[in-house]
């Protein structure tokens, strides 16, 4: 179990007498605080952690990360000096820990807790994706391993240790979602983390607006194989049917595993069939045996999802009987909902969040559903350079699947444009400011057989068409 004297530890790099309070967990919220906690206080623009010490006190923290004197008001004990522990046997609880840089102490303690357990790590990381695989990922892994896998969206220099401090002796796999905004962001995670697995989902233009080029979206992904040990320990499973993920073997000693829609991949799909809102149908290969599978993922796309899953479940070890139960018992669509609205019409919730690929792919399995096709596409947002093009490759694949568009939002005109461009009439297109605009203009205009796809940025506030709309029942 992690303990006072780990931490003390791992901030000080100094042995300490036996200090064995066990810390049950990590936060930086102090709301989501729980007895025996660590909390770590960290400063912001808007927020200071350093001003929800007492409450993160209160909530029954043991102890607290900060950056600055607490006293008179808490216990404070200064680690600024490595030195300041070499006598101490005991310690009253709760206290502040007072460090140079509270981050940089949490990530210290993550990597030296990560030290001292024998967890094989695998790391996921992609432009498109991600918490998909890692949530399919984790369920096929669970049909043999004790398995964790970071919450929500915990993928960062701050959620990604939290989630390591959550690890015990008795997980014996984790499954780890890497974000990337900016090159050298997936190295910190992976000294952090240290995978053995690599998964890279795909590379496109997503945050392009952050990372500034494409070389650099294609550097920071590439992060996780470089950190992999080399073979026979570290295993990239790669995308063959992504160039530029594939490419990515060249930069790993680790084994390389392929996994895509070819014969030339180590394992890969073929005869897909999307079957709507029941899943997809489709041959899994690999070896030369066959294996027939249905998920229940929604879209062609998940069949990728489906793949690096079952690769990983592969280089760990499992079984078919194991690997397609964990497939078949999904519950990993985490972002794509049918729900009814007004007047009987289906809704097809993809709100959480969007880019070109994700966008294609929610159209794809519009394409597979019956009755009167909707597509709401709202802006999609962070695509630097890539802005206007993204959204006319938007335009163009709607233009092939809708049988009415409709944009909210500025940038989504240049989706309109481009689906008038490829074949939509006039008359099939319908040009909004905001949601609320679609909202008021999707109450009156859906009926009981149309099948409507919502999907857009959440700077747009999509998911407030649902809300709204599901209301009207």
């Amino acid at each position: 179990m992690l303990t006072l004297g780990h931490i003390l530890e791992s901030i000080t790099g100094r042995e300490t007498i036996a200090l064995d309070q066990v810390i049950t967990d990590a936060a930086i919220d102090s709301r989501q605080v729980i007895p025996g906690a660590l909390f770590v206080a960290l400063p912001g623009e808007n927020v200071d952690g350093h001003d929800y010490v007492g409450e993160a006190f209160e909530r029954g923290a043991s102890v607290a990360l900060v950056e600055r004197d607490m006293s008179p008001d808490f216990l404070v004990l200064d680690l600024r000096e490595p030195t300041a522990i070499e006598q101490i046997e005991v310690i009253d609880l709760p206290i502040c820990l007072w460090v140079s840089d509270s981050l940089e102490a949490l990530q210290r303690i993550a990597r030296r807790w990560r030290d001292t357990l024998s967890v094989r790590v695998i790391g996921v990381t992609g432009s498109v994706g991600k918490s998909t695989t890692k949530e399919l990922t984790a369920e096929v892994l669970e049909q043999r391993y004790r398995t964790m896998r970071n919450p929500g969206n915990l993928n960062n220099e701050i959620g990604l240790p939290l989630s390591l401090l959550r690890l015990t002796e008795a997980h014996e796999r984790a499954v780890l979602e890497m974000g990337f905004y900016v090159p050298g962001e997936i190295a910190l995670l992976c000294e952090i983390a240290q995978p053995q697995v690599g998964v890279i989902t795909n590379i496109s233009q997503v945050h392009l607006e952050r990372a500034g080029t494409m070389e650099a979206i294609v550097q920071g992904k590439g992060e996780l194989v470089e950190s992999l040990p080399p073979a026979p320990d570290g295993v990239a499973v790669l995308n063959f049917d992504d160039l530029l993920t594939r490419q990515m073997a060249e930069r790993t000693q680790a084994t390389v595993f392929y996994y895509g829609l070819t014969p030339e991949a180590d394992l890969w799909a073929s005869e897909i069939r999307g079957l709507g809102l029941e899943g997809v149908r489709f041959v899994m290969n690999y070896r030369g045996e066959s294996i027939y599978m249905r998920v229940p993922l929604l879209g062609r796309h998940s069949v990728h999802t489906a793949l690096r899953a079952a690769a990983v479940g592969l280089v760990e070890g499992l079984n078919w009987e194991e690997i397609v139960g964990g497939l078949q018992s999904s519950q990993s669509q985490l972002r794509l909902v049918a729900v009814q609205g007004p007047k009987g019409a289906l809704l097809i919730d993809d709100t959480y969040n969007a880019a070109p690929p994700s966008v294609i792919a929610a159209l794809n399995l519009l394409a597979e559903l019956d009755g009167r096709r909707v597509a709401v596409l709202g802006d999609m947002l962070e695509l630097g350079e890539y802005e206007e093009r993204g959204h006319r490759m938007v335009g163009a694949r709607a233009a092939q699947v809708a049988d009415e568009l409709v944009t909210v939002g500025r940038r989504a005109q240049w989706i309109a444009n481009e689906a008038l461009l490829a074949g939509l009439m006039e008359s099939q297109v319908v040009v909004l400011e905001d949601s609320q605009a679609a909202i008021e203009y999707l109450r009156d205009c859906v009926g009981a057989n149309d099948v409507v796809l919502i999907k857009g940025s959440r700077g747009v506030k999509m998911d407030q068409i649902v809300v709204e709309l599901e209301e009207v029942i």
